[in-house]
């Protein structure tokens, strides 16, 4: 059977506009209209009435575009809108992106041609992610976790520089002087800033920055273990990480024990990001924790403010973090 997918890719166009001629909404290129009415017959296609329908009903849906599902980061995430969406008589469309701009721009386009209620959004890059086509046509959007450079929407993040500054400067007071930084790609606002926290605790500490120490990974486990790998393979190793989030931090692990590094003894061990193996690993691992699950719920309620008759204007809500100190960062006395 066909779909609006099918129809779009044979037509040349997007979901959106497809769905914008079967529904006789807006204004569309009598060109375009006339591929796609084309496309339609070819086809055969039959649009889904019956969920049409439903989604007219004041039951909304709203669409979730998150970078990466198997981040439980984004699981917990997503499990807090889920839950205010269910307080208040709406229903979540879960999409992952997996940190790709296309990806990401398809789910932008499915949330259009869905008539979804409202869209939340972790992007990929704060410079070249867009929720414009969004904007454009009165859609309500929240980011989480992240920001955008250019669109005036809101947001809900944590204090992601004090929270890095805050695990650099453990690490100094623990005694350790070569602390290497494992963070993600730099198109996205958490890995800059967290970077940034973890520059900053080194120039109030007197020491210089030293651009070894920094790796840019993938934000996944393997990403972690290439970073640690070619870390160890310096003339001067570092003798402290502190990594950008779970996956990397897994992985950073898993290279430290293959390679018989002790830690804390040889290399103290901070990560961003808790959860619940950072308590059953040994030793017991330093974690920065977040509140995943409250950004999900203040995320959610952003979007119903968002779509209220009395909508405010966009802000950017940060929620704190806790650094967590347990014995991967904490050297004992010798």
């Amino acid at each position: 059977m066909a779909t609006i997918y099918d129809v779009a890719q044979l037509a040349a166009v997007s979901p959106a506009t497809v769905s914008r001629v079967i529904n006789e909404r807006g204004n569309v290129d009598p060109e375009m209209a006339r591929r796609v009415q084309e496309a339609v017959r070819a086809l055969n296609y039959r649009p889904n009435v019956v969920a049409r329908n439903l989604r007219r009903q004041t039951a909304a849906v709203w669409t979730a575009i998150i970078s990466d599902i198997n981040n439980p980061h984004f699981t917990s995430l997503t499990r807090g809108v889920e839950d205010v969406a269910q307080e208040s008589g709406h229903s979540v469309m879960l999409c992952n992106a997996d940190e790709d701009l296309a990806k990401e721009r398809r789910y932008v386009d499915v949330a259009l041609a869905e008539r979804a209620a409202g869209v939340i959004i972790s992007p990929a890059s704060y410079r070249n992610s867009t929720v414009a086509p969004l904007l454009e046509r009165g859609v309500p959007v929240v980011t989480i976790d992240r920001t955008l450079q250019a669109s005036p929407v809101n947001a809900v993040v944590v204090e992601n520089a004090a929270a890095a500054e805050r695990a650099t400067a453990h690490l100094l007071e623990a005694g350790y002087r070569r602390i290497a930084c494992i963070t993600g790609p730099m198109r996205t606002t958490t890995s800059t800033q967290r970077l940034a926290g973890y520059r900053r605790a080194l120039r109030a500490a007197g020491l210089p920055r030293d651009p070894e120490l920094e790796c840019v990974a993938d934000m996944k486990e393997g990403g972690g273990y290439e970073a640690t790998r070619a870390l160890l393979q310096h003339d001067r190793p570092p003798d402290a990480l502190f990594v950008g989030n779970g996956l990397m931090t897994i992985g950073a692990l898993r290279c430290l024990n293959e390679a018989r590094v002790t830690v804390p003894d040889q290399i103290g061990v901070v990560g961003f990001d808790e959860h619940r193996w950072a308590t059953l690993v040994r030793p017991a691992l330093t974690t920065v924790a977040q509140p995943t699950y409250e950004l999900g719920r203040a995320a959610a309620k952003m979007l119903l403010e968002a779509t209220g008759p009395d909508a405010p204007p966009p802000r950017t809500v940060t929620l704190p973090t806790r650094l967590v100190i347990r014995d991967s960062s904490v050297r004992p006395a010798r």
